[in-house]
């Protein structure tokens, strides 16, 4: 069985807009990354990401972004095993961010991640990354429906 998971959520913005509040450091900032986002999202980079539920600034690899419709990036799994007989040490999930306008002109965003290691410390950082990223997807649509930063005050 593969550690794998998909959320989604439907913001009321039209895409390049929701599509700019996750490439936008600054916008990303104001609602996600507590700690701070530096770079912008754009194929090839390394940007970092800090949260003040998770301090110190981590990369982030940017493997590629289609504008308005995907964002692919890869970052350290966030397990390292420690399991007697586990492999140990770091290594990188895949995740991808699809945003599609929707008729209605709101804009459905699904995010996907992948590539844990099949162990009882890589089923709890799966279970953990897919409740954060429900987690800025309703950080994000109040943002950006609302201006309303539900993390504000969350961690610290």
């Amino acid at each position: 069985m593969d550690l794998k998971f998909e959320v989604s959520g439907r913001i009321a913005r039209p895409v390049d807009e929701v599509f700019e509040a996750v490439a936008n450091p600054d916008k990303l900032s104001g609602y996600f990354t507590t700690g701070g986002a530096k770079g912008r999202l754009e194929t090839g980079a390394v940007v970092t990401w800090d949260f003040a539920d998770f301090p110190g600034a981590f990369p982030v690899h940017v493997v590629e972004v289609e504008k308005n419709k995907r964002i692919i990036l890869r970052w350290d799994a966030g397990d390292t095993d420690g399991e007697p007989g586990g492999e140990g040490g770091t290594y990188q999930t895949l995740v991808t961010m699809r945003f599609e306008q929707l008729e209605d002109g709101r804009t459905l965003v699904s995010i996907s991640e992948e590539g844990w290691r099949q162990t009882a410390a890589g089923l709890k950082s799966t279970i953990g990354n897919a409740g954060g990223w429900m987690q800025m997807l309703c950080a994000m649509k109040a943002w950006v429906e609302h201006g309303i930063n539900l993390r504000e005050g969350m961690f610290r």
